[in-house]
């Protein structure tokens, strides 16, 4: 799923060489479309889009350079702008269990009916790609509690940085957010309970780059006083 390059030999036009060895392998076994995302803007793309950065433990966030203290803001303000509920709020949200693959994947793949381009998912790579792996990947579900029917699912998968020369924080534990169904709740509330959750896993920060971020998450950004 990643593409990389020992840092001592980039700039070297290795990654055209591991590029057309991908495209190889995947011609070998009958693929011959494929989509990749970059950071850089290569022909020709088809959609672009920006990540998103929700800070779950600003503090560590500040001292490790990955963001910075706002101008007139202390880091006890900051701390209790960023503040979350100790528990999810959605009622009936748990952790997906495999009983639920089936009808996980008939809502995920209504969801994903709506936009042009998308994955789509059978059972099986549903299994694969969604049942909670710790350290992986996380899924959890919406129950309604009186048909015990599965109405909505979100999910973020890990992806740790090493900290280089820094012995208090080795590590930086960020969550991405990966596939999240609003059928019967809010996006909102959604991904509200993703950070709560991502939050009591002992992550330091939620990211995304997909498209509606910049619609429902600004409003789960802390709203600063005015100085």
């Amino acid at each position: 799923n990643f593409l990389c390059v020992h840092k001592k030999l980039r700039s070297k036009r290795l990654a055209p060489v591991l590029i057309k060895e991908v495209t190889r392998r995947c011609n070998v076994r009958g693929i011959f479309q494929a989509v990749y995302t970059a950071g850089a803007v290569l022909p020709t793309p088809v959609a672009s889009c920006r990540y998103y950065h929700r800070s779950l433990n600003p503090k560590k966030l500040i001292e490790v350079g990955f963001s910075r203290l706002a101008p007139r803001m202390t880091m006890a303000r900051t701390l209790k702008l960023y503040k979350l509920p100790d528990a999810p709020l959605l009622p009936g949200l748990r952790a997906v269990e495999k009983k639920d693959v089936p009808a996980c994947t008939r809502i995920l793949a209504k969801h994903l009916s709506k936009f042009k381009l998308h994955t789509e998912f059978d059972e099986a790579d549903f299994e694969h790609w969604f049942l909670t792996r710790e350290g992986v990947v996380y899924c959890y579900v919406v129950e309604d509690p009186t048909t015990k029917e599965i109405t909505d699912m979100l999910s973020f998968y890990a992806l740790p940085s090493t900290i280089i020369g820094n012995k208090q924080y080795p590590t930086l534990r960020a969550a991405y957010s990966f596939y999240n169904v609003a059928n019967t709740v809010n996006m909102i509330d959604l991904i509200q309970d993703a950070l709560i959750l991502a939050k009591q896993l002992d992550f330091d920060v939620l990211s995304s780059s997909y498209a509606p971020f910049d619609i429902f998450l600004p409003p789960l950004w802390p709203k600063r006083p005015r100085s």
